[in-house]
C-alpha cells in the first residue's frame, strides 16, 4: 500500500497541488477536528466510490491509519483503484507533527 507522510501532505497542501483528501472517520470525529477533506465514513466508502477521484492522487486518512488502510484495500480490491495513498499515522500524527 502506498503511503504519504504528514510532511508530504503538508507540502501538497501548501503548494495547492491537485489532489483529493478523503477522511474516513465518523461525522462526530470529523466535527471535532479535520484536515478539510471530504468526509466519507468507512462504512460508506464503497457505496460512495463515485466520489473518489480517478484522475488524480487521492490521500485517504482516518485517526491513526488503520481505517484508511481498510478503505484503500476495499477500493483497490473492488474497483481496481491505483491512485490511492494512506496518510501514515493519520490525523493524530498530523496534529502532533504539523499542528491543526
Amino acid at each position: 500500500m502506498k503511503e504519504v507522510t504528514v510532511q508530504e501532505l503538508k507540502k501538497l497542501k501548501d503548494s495547492n497541488a491537485n489532489f483529493q483528501l478523503i477522511d474516513v472517520r465518523e461525522e462526530h470525529e470529523f466535527d471535532e477536528m479535520n484536515l478539510n477533506g471530504l468526509l466519507i465514513p468507512l462504512g460508506d466508502i464503497l457505496d460512495r466510490a463515485e466520489e473518489v477521484a480517478k484522475d488524480k492522487q487521492v490521500i485517504i486518512h482516518c485517526r491513526s491509519g488503520k481505517r484508511s488502510a481498510t478503505a484503500i484495500q476495499a477500493l483497490e480490491t473492488q474497483l481496481g483503484c491505483t491512485n490511492l495513498y494512506n496518510l501514515k499515522g493519520g490525523i493524530v500524527a498530523y496534529a502532533e507533527e504539523i499542528g491543526l
